[in-house]
This record gives structure tokens, sequence and C-alpha cells, in this order.
């Protein structure tokens, strides 16, 4: 703990000798970010909410409202459905955002429209077995 200000003494010169001495015990030796650089947002405009946004890139969190979070996930769904392994795979991953969807467009949540319907499972499938037989070598077992 610091001791408190002789009276008479300046405040700038008791601060400064504070942290001399702090210097010379190595209190500031290993702090962390010691030697990096200057974050490149330095010049940016200042932004309150700049330590939330960074901790939720950190954590890789979204804040979007649940309409458009659920719109990304469907188009992220769908994506792996094309890329999946086998037929099970592609109705399970489909079947699982469709009931999403389902429940969004019954119960909607405050925010934009999701603007989505359910898709077609009969439909995803058969485009997935069209890109599949497509990436599949002729002759190859698919």
């Amino acid at each position: 703990m610091t001791e408190r200000k002789p009276p008479g003494v300046p405040f700038e010169s008791w601060a400064d000798k504070q942290i001399r001495d702090a210097q010379r015990r190595g209190e500031f030796d290993a702090l962390p970010g010691a030697g990096e650089p200057l974050p490149t947002d330095i010049e940016s405009p200042y932004d309150e909410l700049w330590w939330i946004k960074r901790k939720m890139a950190r954590e890789g969190l979204a804040a979007l409202p649940p309409a458009l979070a659920l719109r990304k996930e469907a188009e992220d769904a769908l994506v792996a459905a094309y890329a999946a392994p086998s037929e099970r795979i592609v109705r399970q991953i489909i079947t699982d955002v469709n009931v999403k969807i389902r429940e969004m467009m019954f119960k909607p949540p405050p925010g934009p429209p999701l603007g989505k319907k359910p898709y077609d499972v009969e439909e995803v499938v058969r485009e997935w077995r069209q890109r599949r037989a497509a990436a599949t070598p002729e002759g190859a077992p698919g």
C-alpha cells in the first residue's frame, strides 16, 4: 500500500516519486502487454462499448437479433447439409433447422422478421445428390 502524500509536497512530485520507486522495485516489469505494439484501433473514434465488442470477438459471440441469428444459422445449415457425407445427416441437419424456423415463424421474437420459410427436405436431398454426383469421379463408388 502506498503511503499518503505528505503535507506541503506538491502532488506531481509525490506521484513521480511513487512511480520511480515502483520502477526501481520492478513492479512494472511483467505487466501484460509490455513490449507489444499499441492496438491498431488506437486512432479510431472512441466507442463506449469497445471492451464488450472486443470480448465478444474473443469469445466468438455475435449480437444479432434472434431472427437474423436464425437466418444466418439456416444459411450455414444449408451449406453444411450440402457438404454432409450421408443422406441421413443431410436430413437431420435440415430437419433440425426447420424446427427452429417453424418455431420462430409461429412465435416471432422482437426485431426484424425472419424472412425464411422451412426448407423442403426432399429438395435439399435432391440437390445434395446432384452436387455429390458432380463431385464424384466417374466410376468411383459414391
